[in-house]
């Protein structure tokens, strides 16, 4: 019988042998170690599977194995399997070469089942085979560091391998610092609204300095406290104590009153890394001050060379040279004074291998910046990291932006020299990210009079503002209710099993202006609201009793996972006046933050106290600054641009052990000169267009017979499909590429930007009026039963009209429909004129005409004048509409074109057909077209939009199966992102 300890080492060393290499056999490798025993002893050969058996979550063996088998799983491209990453097969293929048996197998993958997270999309234009395990032996310092601090702060081993694999693909993508030739790559990381960028760059600084990068800037935004909270988390975990302190003592660090420093939370090494064998880092900026003309002090920047006739980046030099990191604000009088310094350095500046990590490259962005009045400051800076890049031969810029729709693919002219020539990364959704898929009902099944809290993110989460007037202040005090209400459920949980000061801080955000003025008259409006609560009386406690049993207590019930839950209001009673004190106990409920001296007094510093308060806030909190603990949101902030709807995203994030908990008041009508807005809605249409962006990304990514169907430089055009209207501020620059075919083969389709004006509306209609007239009289049931990943079978079912029609008759239409912004359908057109000709995948097309149950609205259409359901829908952003189909209509079109098998329903397969496609086609009225119909189901052609979707055959595959197809303005000049028009 082998004790428990002598198993661990066991096992340990057996692993520890097979570390960043193949699985070998275990029993062999165990029978040997145990062999090597100061007394010698046999491992029976079902020890292991015994102790599976038996064993209990938190095991050391079993984390043991959960650790090595997770980095089996992630690893990419092994040279010992060519299964798929976080696949069954990579398991099963990694388990047979460890040569268990199948008992074995079956209860260690039970216990450890794979995690199939996604991983990230990258589009890269070339690949780049310097960087990897091996390469590193003997130097890897600061990231197993930093996978040591993660697993220690919480993070589980498939978090940990997912940003090793996410940091791993931005290095590769980097030069090899020790190369002779110097090379500059750039490149973009697209993340997630408040998702954790900092740990992705965190991970690609350490594994840059491993590799031997020897200068690392960060610019980190454009407050000072975003520049120093950006400073705090690279200090904490990744510089680590010794490097801060290099030999001072503990009270005269920058770090002395950071409550972190004082319990010990910040990395230590044990010693200086470079008396252990690694490298130190030498910070040129602190917490409390940004970078500074070093003027005498110009020899911290000189780098140490151990052989000077050998050129800095000669692995002999580089890998005993301390590295440099500056975490500097992105201000141009700042980079004004590093450029300048490094001017000054005796180092070559073309012997240095830099990294530049820009952490606000989404400031830039469409979504930040108003393009037709380009921001001064926003060129400035642009300028000096220019400088900086034609400096620095050896930098690479990696761009951190939290939208894809980044302004590097928009404006060339800003682009010209930090666009991402060389790679793009999609990181995927983290788990346990809060985003816009769990505030909205993006492609919900139930119908909207059958959702529930349940069912509905939307219900679950969002609350209406509409009021009666702007006096009305009635949605207002229900939030600060509802606020105080959570603080009272988080005090309850930590009672009830999450422990004390669990949670750190409970805010909440009100956002209704970015005038000062206008936060001076809320902060009132909100203080008199606060005091005249009465949360300590009858009052009080009868409107949170009558919250929480409306709105708390159903949603907790049916979403809270796992927390712990108060049976009623009279048990969370006893936490309503512990929580109105830890909000309002020192007179101060609500700080307003408007501007740097707000934020720098300290009062919303997350990282130095617990905050439990009302925040107000304008621009400042769009700059990136992050709202820790944010439950309540407050949003009516009038405005149609997409840089303040993206704002809204403030609410997205990790909410651990409150998701049930998180409230969004927004406004659904808002006045915006002549116009009224739904804030929800219009920002639901850009997050989905987004997604629907993401998804493309992810399907162009793929290669095809080992090449890559697009470059970096042929993303520009895919965003002009997303955004037509948006023009570029520069007549004189122009992206090179050009998008002339999106093949589409079983999927769905739905062009949203069709015409405003009346006259190509009725012209477009007058060319349905014969496919309109075709459609049959009766209606068909489409019926449709999927099967979702939760293992629940959803039915979906409509009614439509329906005529098989010829592809050339179909496509008569096609070419000659009229569009808001052609160049949006012009690529599909393109790949339906091929299936149909030299192809000949495609013979005729189901066109439907999906109806409305019931009868009601209805219209008037075609030459015959037959009664049609209509649809009302609205445009989100310049010519788009959002989407047009709903959720039912997709499924059993998708089985017609063969994109879904049978689910057994008659109709539908009988309409089914190897050469046939779909088409389904809306009648569209506009919200402010509805009140025109007449009561005869009547309306003016020039305002109704014939709008449709369609999905073409699963088999209509181009010949080299590629999805998407470009060419170049300048075919000279085929590998340049951005040409002048001259060139053209």
């Amino acid at each position: 019988m082998i004790d428990d300890a002598t198993r661990l080492a066991l096992h340990r060393d057996a692993l520890a042998g097979m570390a960043g290499g193949r699985p070998k056999r275990l029993q062999r490798a165990l029978d040997f170690y145990g062999e090597e025993l100061d007394e010698p002893i046999e491992v029976p050969d079902r020890d292991f599977l015994d102790f599976l058996l038996a064993a209990r979550p938190g095991d050391q063996l079993l984390e043991l194995w959960r650790k090595q088998l997770t980095e089996w799983d992630f690893v990419d491209a092994p040279h010992w399997s060519d299964t798929g990453a976080r696949t069954d097969q990579r398991r099963a293929e990694v388990l047979k070469l460890l040569g268990l048996d199948a008992d074995t197998s079956k209860v260690i993958n039970n216990l450890i089942p794979v995690a199939k997270e996604a991983a990230p999309v990258v589009i890269r234009e070339t690949r780049r085979d310097w960087y990897s395990r091996q390469s590193l032996t003997g130097r890897s310092w600061y990231w197993p560091a930093y996978a040591r601090l993660l697993a220690a702060k919480g993070w589980n081993e498939a978090a940990v391998a997912g940003l090793d694999e996410a940091s791993d693909r931005v290095v590769e993508l980097l030069a090899d610092p020790t190369d002779e030739a110097a090379y500059q790559s750039k490149g973009l990381v697209v993340g997630y609204v408040q998702s954790g960028k900092t740990a992705n760059f965190t991970g690609v600084i350490a594994k840059a300095v491993d590799a031997g990068y020897r200068l690392v800037i960060v610019l980190g935004g454009t407050l000072n406290l975003l520049r120093a909270q950006t400073q705090r988390r690279l200090d904490m975990e990744l510089v680590g104590r010794e490097n801060i302190l290099r030999g001072a003592p503990d009270h005269e660090s920058d770090y002395a009153d950071d409550p972190a420093w004082i319990q010990g939370k910040f990395l230590t090494h044990g010693a200086l890394p470079s008396t252990l064998g690694g490298v130190d880092i030498v910070r040129m900026t602190t917490r409390d001050n940004d970078y500074k003309s070093l003027l005498q002090g110009i020899v911290a920047l000189e780098f140490e060379k151990q052989e000077p006739a050998l050129p800095l980046y000669e692995a002999r030099n580089l890998h005993r040279s301390s590295a440099r990191l500056m975490v500097v604000k992105k201000n141009k009088t700042v980079l004004a004074k590093l450029v300048k310094d490094l001017n000054k350095i005796k180092t070559p500046l073309g012997e240095i291998p830099v990294l530049i990590i820009d952490d606000e490259s989404d400031e830039a962005s469409v979504n930040t910046s108003n393009l037709s009045k380009p921001d001064a400051e926003r060129t400035a800076i642009n300028e000096k990291i220019s400088e900086l890049l034609r400096m620095l031969p050896r930098a690479q810029y990696v761009g951190y932006t939290a939208t894809p729709f980044a302004n590097v693919f928009i404006d060339p002219s800003d682009a010209e020299d930090i666009f991402p020539k060389d790679f793009i990364i999609s990181l995927p959704r983290p788990a346990g990210y809060m985003g816009v898929q769990d505030f909205h009902d993006l492609d919900s099944n139930p119908l909207p009079q059958q959702r529930t809290v349940a069912n509905s993110n939307e219900k679950a989460h969002v609350r209406d503002i509409v009021l009666n007037d702007e006096e009305d202040d009635s949605c207002l005090r229900q939030a600060i209710d509802m606020f105080v209400l959570t603080a009272a459920m988080k005090l309850y949980r930590e009672a009830n099993g999450l422990g004390d000061r669990y949670f750190q801080h409970h805010t909440m955000l009100i956002h209704e202006s970015v005038r000062t003025h206008d936060h001076r008259e809320l902060l009132a409006l909100a203080t008199r609201l606060w005091y005249e609560s009465g949360y300590t009386g009858a009052a009080g406690h009868a409107r949170l009793r009558a919250l929480f049993d409306t709105d708390i207590a159903p949603v907790s019930h049916a979403r809270a996972e796992g927390e712990a839950v108060p049976a009623s209001f009279d048990e969370l009673m006893p936490f309503v006046g512990a929580a109105y004190m830890r909000i309002g106990g020192d007179d101060k409920p609500i700080i307003v933050v408007n501007g740097d001296k707000d934020i720098e007094t300290g009062e919303a510093d997350f990282d130095k106290r617990s905050i439990w308060k009302i925040l107000i806030g304008g621009q400042k909190l769009a700059r990136g600054f992050t709202v820790e603990g944010l439950t309540v949101s407050y949003y009516r902030r009038r405005a149609t641009n997409a840089s303040t709807l993206m704002q809204m995203g403030r609410w997205f994030g990790f909410r651990r052990g409150y998701r049930d908990l998180v409230r969004l008041y927004v406004g659904r009508e808002e006045t915006s000169g002549a116009k009224e807005i739904d804030l929800y809605q219009a920002f639901e249409a850009i997050c989905r267009d987004e997604e629907a962006f993401r998804a493309q990304l992810e399907q162009y990514a793929r290669p095809i017979d080992g090449e890559a169907q697009i470059t970096p430089a042929q993303v520009p055009p895919l965003v002009s499909q997303h955004l037509p209207w948006l023009k570029p501020t520069s007549p004189n620059k122009m992206f090179n590429a050009r998008l002339v075919e999106v093949r589409t083969p079983g999927q769905w389709e739905e062009p949203t930007a069709y015409p405003s004006k009346a006259a190509p509306l009725k012209r477009n209609n007058e060319l349905w009026a014969p496919i309109l007239d075709r459609l049959s009289d009766e209606t068909t049931p489409f019926t449709h039963t999927v099967t979702r990943e939760t293992g629940e079978a959803v039915t979906f079912r409509f009614p439509a009209r329906t005529a098989l029609v010829a592809h050339g008759d179909l496509m008569e239409v096609l070419r000659t429909v009229e569009w808001g912004a052609e160049q949006q359908f012009a690529p599909h057109r393109r790949y339906l004129e091929e299936i149909g000709g030299t192809l000949a995948q495609v013979e005729d097309w189901l066109v439907v005409a999906p109806q409305h149950a019931g009868g009601n609205k209805r219209l008037l259409l075609g030459s015959k004048a037959r009664s049609f359901s209509w649809f009302g829908r609205d445009r989100r952003r310049g010519p788009l509409f959002g989407a047009i189909s709903e959720p039912r209509h997709r499924p059993a079109l998708l089985r017609i074109a063969g994109a879904l098998p049978s689910c057994g329903d008659e109709a539908t397969d009988a309409l089914a057909a190897r050469r046939r496609g779909v088409l389904a086609l809306f009648p569209v009225v506009e919200g402010k077209h509805t009140s025109d119909i007449s009561v005869d189901g009547t309306l003016d052609p020039g305002k109704l939009v014939l709008a449709f979707a369609f999905v073409a055959p699963i088999t209509a595959h181009g010949k080299d199966n590629k999805v998407v197809r470009f060419t170049t303005i300048d075919s000279s000049r085929e590998g340049d992102a951005i040409i002048t028009n001259q060139d053209a």
